[in-house]
């Protein structure tokens, strides 16, 4: 629930019957769309009222000095901030004369429903107003997945009573006026009137504005384009202004006779072209939007998703909330990377502000997963993206004094966009991240082309800062040591066990990648010296162990940390980082998210199902999740564990995180990663999907006593498997291409488009639940 108010559950769409205004910034994000490159969040036409403006693109951003009490050498000197661009999606309506302004009059009806399939968002409402005309007002919104400038709105609007005047105006607006920031430092900055105007045109049915960013030097171009279908005598009219063009309809309507207005935007951004360019290239984008039409555009939007939904569905039995979450999930991590083309995945996607827009490592480690077995292209679009900020990337590391690239916490445009912060400054398991999600995107396509011209590059340049920031003991043992793994609740820490595996697995990777392509090693300067010293750090690097609990450590010398007092921490002193300061944090053992519990996951070729087991069991009663990032990876080792039904509860909690606004952020936009966790959860958890680098699928398949079937697609190697696991048994099929090798429960074979595979599914192992710190266990289902 949201403030009180739920979304109905169904299995292909999320159906808003009400209106809650105290929460309308919630709904905004969820009923966001995008296609990776323009994002416009679920804001009414009209405008107003509204939680949070939000029209954008991605990459379009504002730069802000980072304000220091005391400066330090190699600190961050601006950050970078996503802005609200000009919006084109908003179209006020005039009820003789008065405002149709939900705030005022009578609402009889609102409702507003996300069609997962057909990509769109429809609206239907009914309205009297102050006067005591009553009208119905109709709309559908999409934003192109085909056509990745191009966003569209058909209004339409029937007076139900009497004899009516309406106007319609349709507004493209730029600087809209934002609220200020709560203080939450998850909430972005509030950066007033950022755009510039160049240019504005308006003439017939067509509208313009071109702007450019105060600081950040970007253009931004946005026109709009109108088809108005009314009754005889309805007249049109256009104006423009600074930061305001506008179309104008007017007409009388006699009940049962409507007014349609089809409104189709262009957008664009460059930081190099100029301005007749920039106007050029939105005016052809609507030009090729019109061949297609308004009918056109749906027909194409729907067989894009019909074809998504086709290899990548995930069908759960037993329980229906779970069913549309993981709907909803897929479809909005799709929106988040479909068309980003070479640009960030930022945390929010395009649906809000939160974060100022930054992309972090939850999109190598939480969204490429998904993205690799269902659209493996936006994977390779947004590894890309990152090759093309390695000269930021190798400029940091110089900087810190390492080689190779050093890949930033949060970043829109390739730098640095976080101030200096221990719990993300020293994060450099981003680099293994990276390297991570270049080998399983490898893996999993067999695409040799891209990792020749992009793959080679990544795994080097991250292998080189392991090698020079790590060092060899004594005795030969490598260590990293300085460093901040997943958990922001332990800093600069030695050996952390996360960064150590991925940092071993990346090193590994680099080695043999310039085996393979010796001519790219040669360009980038790589000699067999240093490939043998990658793989010698790989082969020696400490992983820390307390041998008397039995259990690995999450950084050297974690276990002899004083635990956190959870008895006497209150509910809602939780998130910890809003209520203590993280000096204490830091010196205690109390963990903000999966760390060491990632690391099984990530890394579960180096644990046998002993280890996982215990060390599950003892950092589970330390994990607070403070962070959404958390509850799908315990959902994932939960259940290799055994511990099913804890299992489906933190299943449940990643799936509804926006839903139901678990965090009460969802206002600031949709979590990404959490979204696409519900997706790891159901596979990885109960699919049971494991991936060994090689790229040979291994299946370990459990269910949840309420499922009674899960079924889901995975493209691998240019085949789709298709697999449905029930409690008795898991079947395999091949749906096309030649016979793939897999594995279930251990047990190695083929299957093949000849025929099914079936297995049995062996029952859990038996062992007691671990304990969650006081007032943080999930919600049971």
């Amino acid at each position: 629930m949201i403030g009180g108010r739920s979304y109905t559950v169904e299995p292909w769409t999320v159906r808003e019957t009400a209106l809650a205004l105290d929460v309308l910034a919630q709904s905004e994000s969820v009923f966001a769309l995008s296609n990776g490159h323009v994002g416009w969040r679920g804001n009414l036409d009209e405008g107003e009222p509204h939680g949070l403006p939000g029209s954008y693109l991605n990459g379009v951003h504002e730069v802000h000095p980072l304000p220091y009490a005391e400066a330090g050498y190699g600190y961050p000197e601006s950050g970078q901030t996503v802005i609200n661009v000009t919006n084109g999606k908003v179209v006020r309506l005039l009820v003789d004369d008065e405002p149709f302004d939900l705030r005022y009059g009578r609402l009889i009806r609102h409702e507003r429903t996300l069609d997962l399939r057909r990509g769109v968002l429809e609206r239907v409402c009914e309205w009297t107003s102050p006067a005591g005309s009553t009208v119905r007002v109709r709309s559908t919104r999409l934003v192109s997945l085909t056509q990745r400038a191009i966003a569209a709105v058909a209004y339409e609007v029937e007076p139900l009573d009497s004899r009516t005047r309406v106007v319609i105006q349709s507004d493209l607006v730029a600087n809209e006026s934002l609220p200020e920031s709560g203080g939450d430092p998850r909430a972005a900055r509030t950066l007033k009137s950022p755009l510039e105007q160049e240019e504005h045109h308006a003439a017939g049915t067509r509208l313009r504005l071109v702007h450019r960013t105060r600081n950040s030097g970007l253009r931004v171009a946005v026109a709009a384009d109108h088809v108005v279908t009314g009754p005889e005598g309805t007249l049109t009219g256009s104006e423009s202004g600074t930061d305001v063009a506008r179309l104008t309809v007017t007409a009388v309507l006699e009940p049962g006779q409507r007014l349609r207005l089809e409104k189709t935007v262009a957008h664009g951004w460059s930081g190099t072209r100029s301005r007749p360019a920039m106007s050029g290239q939105v005016e052809a984008a609507l030009a090729a939007a019109a061949h297609s039409g308004w009918h056109g555009l749906l027909a194409e939007q729907r067989a894009f998703l019909d074809d998504f939904w086709a290899r990548a569905d995930v069908e759960v039995d037993g329980d229906e909330e779970i069913q549309q979450a993981v709907r909803f999930a897929l479809f909005h991590v799709l929106q988040a990377g479909a068309r980003a083309e070479q640009r960030a995945i930022p945390a929010k996607g395009l649906t809000g502000s939160g974060y100022d827009g930054h992309a972090f490592w939850d999109t190598e480690t939480f969204v490429l997963p998904l993205l690799t077995y269902t659209s493996p292209g936006a994977v390779a679009e947004a590894l890309r993206w990152r090759q093309n900020t390695l000269p930021a990337a190798r400029e940091r590391a110089v900087q810190l004094g390492l080689r190779g690239a050093a890949f930033p916490w949060r970043t829109i445009e390739g730098s640095e966009g976080s101030a200096y912060w221990p719990a993300g400054t020293a994060a450099f398991h981003v680099n293994a991240d990276i390297a991570d999600a270049v080998t399983r995107y490898v893996a999993a396509t067999g695409d040799t082309g891209f990792e020749r011209d992009t793959g080679v590059e990544l795994l080097v340049e991250t292998a080189r800062l392991w090698r020079s920031l790590g060092h060899h003991d004594a005795h030969g043992a490598f260590h990293i040591d300085g460093v901040t793994g997943p958990d922001e609740y332990s800093a600069v820490a030695d050996d952390n066990t996360y960064t150590n595996l991925m940092a071993r697995a990346n090193l590994r990777a680099a080695a043999d990648v310039v085996e393979r392509h010796p001519e790219q090693a040669r360009a980038l300067g790589v000699d067999a010296e240093e490939s043998a010293a990658w793989r010698d750090a790989a082969e020696s690097v400490h992983i820390p162990y307390n041998h008397a609990l039995g259990v690995h450590e999450q950084h050297a010398g974690f276990t002899r940390y004083q635990r956190w007092d959870f008895d006497a921490t209150r509910p809602e002193q939780y998130p910890l980082l809003l209520n203590f300061p993280y000096f204490d944090l830091y010196r205690k053992q109390v963990v903000k998210q999966a760390d060491l519990v990632l690391a099984l996951y990530t890394c579960d070729d180096y644990f046998d199902e002993e280890h996982i087991a215990r060390d599950f069991a003892y950092y589970e009663p330390l994990t607070v999740r403070d962070s959404s990032l958390s509850a799908c990876c315990q959902a994932v080792i939960a259940a290799r564990a055994g511990h099913l039904q804890l299992a489906y509860a933190y299943t449940a909690e990643a799936a509804l995180m926006d839903l139901h606004d678990l965090e009460h952020n969802t206002r600031d936009g949709l979590h990404i990663a959490s979204l696409a966790g519900t997706w790891m959860a159901l596979v990885a958890g109960f699919g049971g999907l494991r991936a060994d680098r090689s790229g040979t699928l291994r299946f370990a398949p459990r269910l949840p006593e309420r499922f009674s079937r899960l079924a889901f697609s995975l493209q691998v190697l240019g085949r789709t498997l298709r697999v449905e696991i029930t409690h008795e048994k898991a079947t395999y099929a091949l749906l096309s291409g030649q016979p793939l090798r897999i594995a279930h429960h251990g047990e190695a074979f083929l299957v093949s488009a000849d025929g099914l595979a079936v297995r049995q599914v062996p029952s859990a192992p038996d062992r007691p639940a671990p304990p969650q710190p006081r007032h943080r266990a999930p919600n049971p289902r």
